[in-house]
């Protein structure tokens, strides 16, 4: 067997156990000691040591990571992704607080933000998410009302169109339905999940690791779990209202230079939210954010 190094994109990703492609050829993978930042959509430098397993020797310099944190570690979603689409729907009712830390996240990391608006078909609950969605197509995220399982050409047409030449990654609540637009979106989705959990050993468990998928043209689409909560700790103060796109009309409007936007006076983003102009739900979530960042103990 040759023991040429190779290079492979991440394409799963299951504790410290990684699949990745190279040219076509899914390799198992582990980190050397116990390192464990790898994430889906790194490209890596790997050595193989079998003719399905490989060592991850380094990992590439990456465009753009998305990732989460709570106050002792760090969860990495997906490296080098151009686009976030958060899928919402019109039941079960969706989380703003959700929605909110994933624009943070994505904004903080220059990654492109899309609100999927899934169930439309369900009449009775659209209003009231199309009037919930508005503050976020107000500050530019663009939203797509679609229906995977009752018009799923439709929503294939509304959608397929924005992942050419993108690396997309898809995240949601449970019970959104994140997993039947993927199968819209995905051919062979089934198949391909199958597969990758058959060479991750994960068994049964087939929706507890973020996968990615080739779709083509050098787009690809990354599926993650389900998650109900998007620490946002390892952003800094500053990093904070760079980030709130709403904030930054009024960054550098405020009297005293080291404004927190929180009690001080003659704040120019709290009489942008004392106007309407800001969402206060948006500057709670700051307020809230601020507290979660001086608590990091990693």
């Amino acid at each position: 067997m040759s023991t040429v190094k190779k290079t492979g994109i991440i394409i799963a990703a299951h504790g410290r156990h990684y699949l990745a492609d190279a040219d076509g050829t899914h390799l198992q993978c582990v980190t050397r000691g116990k390192k464990t930042n790898v994430a889906v959509g790194d490209i890596v430098e790997l050595t193989p040591t079998s003719n399905d397993q490989a060592v991850i020797d380094r990992i590439c310099e990456r465009k753009t990571l998305l990732y989460r944190s709570d106050q002792y570690k760090s969860k990495l979603l997906a490296a080098n992704v151009t686009q976030l689409f958060i899928v919402v729907a019109t039941e079960p009712s969706f989380s703003d607080d959700l929605i909110s830390r994933s624009t943070v996240a994505a904004d903080a990391a220059g990654i492109q933000v899309r609100l999927i608006l899934n169930k439309v078909d369900v009449a009775e609950g659209l209003e009231q998410a199309r009037t919930r969605l508005k503050v976020y197509s107000s500050m530019g995220y663009p939203v797509h009302e679609v229906s995977a399982r009752t018009r799923p050409e439709e929503a294939v047409a509304e959608l397929a169109p924005l992942l050419e030449n993108q690396s997309t990654i898809l995240i949601g609540q449970s019970g959104m339905g994140k997993s039947s637009l993927i199968n819209l979106l995905v051919p062979d989705a089934d198949i391909a999940v199958r597969e990758i959990s058959e060479k991750l050993d994960t068994g049964k468990h087939t929706t507890t690791f973020t996968r990615l998928y080739h779709l083509g043209g050098g787009a690809t689409v990354i599926d993650s779990p389900g998650f109900q909560e998007f620490g946002l700790y390892h952003l800094s103060e500053g990093m904070l209202e760079r980030a709130f796109r709403d904030f930054t009309p009024y960054l550098g409007g405020c009297k005293y230079y080291n404004c927190r936007h929180q009690q001080e006076p003659f704040c120019a983003i709290l009489d942008a939210v004392a106007a309407g102009k800001i969402a206060r739900m948006r500057h709670d979530l700051y307020g809230q954010l601020l507290h979660e960042s001086s608590q990091t103990l990693y």
